[in-house]
């Protein structure tokens, strides 16, 4: 998965969500598997040709909102046709119950969907005396090793407790679990639409690596 990158993006950054892709689609990369291809169009259509199973041409962002709908109407007992992919998802999911029900439905899912965060000025906090800490760890030790602990139990506190949705709407839970559980959300695992395997890279890479879908055309240059 090495000596892939792109311009101005951290080359870990692209490894991390290498790593993504190779789960979400059930494939796998070699030691420099994409030195020969130089553009992004290449390098989706590498991945493409990679992913295993009869070719169709059926949505899985559709089949994905379906099976969200099935376990959103099985966990919270309502009627699945007021479900549309429009729906305010933190309107199905209050605030006060949030992480038990999101638990629920992603065992009902089969995969998690890792749709809360902590509140960013806790993270910022932590972080913050972690930082402290790191640089303590030369100046006085027994406090800097103090910090440590506090610092690091913070942040396993607030990722446990985490309950802050970014995602806003029941459909763009669906394209985000089409990205990272491809083969999870088809309704046949053993196909693949491969025609729109380019768009959920544009997709991912936009999301994750904060870059502008315009950037992302086909003849875009990898370093």
């Amino acid at each position: 998965m090495k000596n892939l990158q792109l311009k101005d993006i951290d080359p870990e950054d692209i490894e991390d969500l290498l790593e993504k892709v190779e789960d979400s689609f059930d494939i796998s990369f070699s030691e420099g598997e994409f030195l020969p291809h130089t553009t992004f169009g290449e390098f989706c259509d590498h991945i493409a040709g990679k992913i295993q199973g009869e070719n169709t041409t059926d949505c899985s962002v559709q089949q994905a909102f379906y099976k969200l709908r099935e376990g959103i109407a099985a966990i919270s007992q309502c009627d699945k046709s007021i479900i549309t992919p429009h729906q305010q998802f933190a309107v199905l999911f209050p605030e006060k119950n949030r992480r038990h029900k999101i638990k629920q439905l992603e065992n009902h899912l089969g995969f998690e969907m890792h749709l809360l965060r902590p509140p960013h000025s806790v993270t910022m906090f932590f972080t913050i005396a972690l930082l402290g800490s790191l640089v303590g760890l030369f100046f006085v030790l027994p406090l800097a090793l103090l910090g440590l602990a506090f610092s690091l139990s913070g942040f396993w506190i607030i990722r446990s407790t985490a309950n802050v949705l970014d995602i806003q709407t029941v459909g763009q839970v669906a394209e985000k679990i089409t990205r990272e559980h491809y083969k999870d959300v088809r309704r046949h695992p053993a196909t693949v639409n491969k025609a729109e395997i380019e768009k959920i890279l544009i997709d991912w890479f936009s999301v994750d690596l904060n870059l502008d879908k315009s950037e992302l055309t086909r003849d875009a240059k990898f370093n």
